[in-house]
């Protein structure tokens, strides 16, 4: 009985601080735009600079898996940078070959602002936390991940949620 108490208790913990890195005190960082906004416009950007054929475009189908999300969650998440202005939204030909985006001068400008603070903030913390310390935390961080999200997909939970 001891056992599954410690496991409620590191649960909560381990739900509160996710909670908090995510929608608590890091919220303040995103002031122009949310923070699965910036993750999707970040993800573009990278998919677009990764890109050899020069069009700087990605289609909507790479970002919906990149992000781990269903291709209406990912429309939804696009139309909102479209209907700010940062990114542009079209499709080649009829559309059967799908829907893709790019971004707009307004969408590279505050990708940069953004990428300004998170910089500084991120700075003085791995400055504080220490480089190394921050290294181990993300490596344990991914494994923990990869680990929970095999187990959300055993227990046939919905896992697509940023």
């Amino acid at each position: 009985m001891h056992e599954i108490e410690n496991i409620s208790e590191i649960s909560h913990e381990l739900i509160y601080h996710r909670y908090i890195l995510s929608r608590g005190q890091t919220q303040n960082l995103f002031k122009d735009i949310s923070m699965p906004e910036y993750i999707a416009l970040h993800r573009i950007s990278n998919s677009v600079n990764g890109k050899t054929d020069g069009s700087g475009k990605v289609y909507l189908k790479e970002i919906a898996e990149e992000l781990h999300l269903t291709v209406s969650k990912t429309s939804k998440l696009i139309g909102g940078l479209r209907d700010k202005g940062f990114v542009f939204w079209s499709h080649d030909g009829n559309g059967s070959e799908g829907t893709y985006i790019t971004i707009t001068e307004s969408g590279l400008r505050l990708l940069e602002k953004q990428e300004g603070l998170l910089k500084e903030y991120y700075g003085k913390v791995i400055e504080n936390f220490g480089q190394e310390n921050m290294a181990k935390l993300l490596q344990l961080t991914v494994q923990l991940e990869s680990v929970m999200y095999d187990e959300l997909k055993n227990i046939g939970d919905d896992t697509d949620e940023i």
